[in-house]
């Protein structure tokens, strides 16, 4: 007589084990299919935002599947767009949501160092307790105040002047420079000594800097632009290598440990600990009020 429950004697029949490279082939097949889903979603729906965003190599993974999309412009250009409400959001230095009590900072993402971040350094011929002027990137309003900050902490006294200039044979004996303009000079031959403003920081504090942050206008129904900015960030951060192979500034190797190590993209508690150490130094440093940032998640 039948039950009509299996018997216990019965042998289980389990799906042949797959080999290593079936397995590799398989997640290969999987990524691809989730990866191409992300780009048809996000070629849609972002055409309803204006997106702004520097046009730097270490940009490339928050603005994944958003390239053709995005407004790219220096980051003082993106400010000012901000500012007059011709964008809804952009990736901006940090000090605009510090000095402009009118922004939120997209929580979570940002673009920070631990250290030596090679894209934001200080050329100088003279000893630094001997400097006396520096010709700032016009470009960057963030990585002014950091130097500024930097040189009041060791009591150096400069003035600072904007740089009119990129030519690297008229460059002037201590320049501030940012972004691939700063790569350029720090990869190629050069006479001058280079200082890493992210190491001068991380010597100072032991804690992070935070370059860059997403900066939302106040104000306005952002849930949509929040999920497709973190959505390009996680499409950019799981597809990290092909962004290696397939960008063409300098050497892979130097892609790879740009954007694998120097820079990290997160906006954690250590992060935020950096940047309030940062907040608290520009308010005893740089006149006028500086405002504590605000989050949106």
């Amino acid at each position: 007589m039948t039950t009509g429950i299996p018997s216990t004697n019965r042998s289980l029949r389990l799906a042949p084990a797959e080999s290593a490279e079936d397995l590799a082939q398989r997640y290969a097949r999987e990524k691809r299919i989730v990866s191409g889903e992300q780009e048809r979603r996000l070629e849609v729906e972002p055409s309803r935002f204006r997106i702004g965003s520097p046009p730097y190599l270490n940009v490339a993974p928050l603005i994944r599947g958003l390239e053709d999309k995005v407004l790219y412009a220096v980051p003082s250009e993106l400010a000012r767009m901000l500012h007059q409400g011709e964008l809804d959001a952009a990736l901006l230095s940090v000090s605009e949501a510090l000095l402009r009590d009118e922004y939120d900072i997209l929580d979570g993402i940002a673009i920070a160092s631990l250290g030596e971040v090679k894209s934001v350094l200080l050329a100088h011929r003279r000893p630094l307790d001997q400097i006396r002027e520096v010709y700032c990137d016009p470009a960057s309003l963030c990585s002014v105040n950091l130097l500024r900050v930097l040189f009041a902490e060791r009591r150096i006294g400069a003035e600072f002047k904007a740089l009119r200039s990129y030519d690297p044979a008229t460059l002037p004996d201590e320049v501030l420079l940012i972004g691939d303009r700063a790569l350029d000079l720090a990869l190629g031959p050069t006479e001058h000594q280079i200082w890493d403003l992210g190491a001068a920081w991380y010597e100072m504090t032991q804690l992070p800097f935070v370059h860059a942050v997403w900066v939302l206008r106040r104000g306005q129904d952002t849930r949509d632009l929040i999920r497709i900015l973190r959505e390009a960030r996680d499409f950019g951060m799981d597809t990290l290598d092909y962004l290696v192979e397939s960008r063409t500034e300098y050497t892979r190797d130097f892609r790879r440990d740009y954007l694998g190590w120097h820079i990290h993209y997160h906006l954690g508690m250590d992060e935020k600990r950096g940047l309030a150490r940062f907040t608290d130094l520009l308010r005893r440093h740089t006149p006028g009020p500086v405002h504590d940032p605000r989050f949106v998640a």
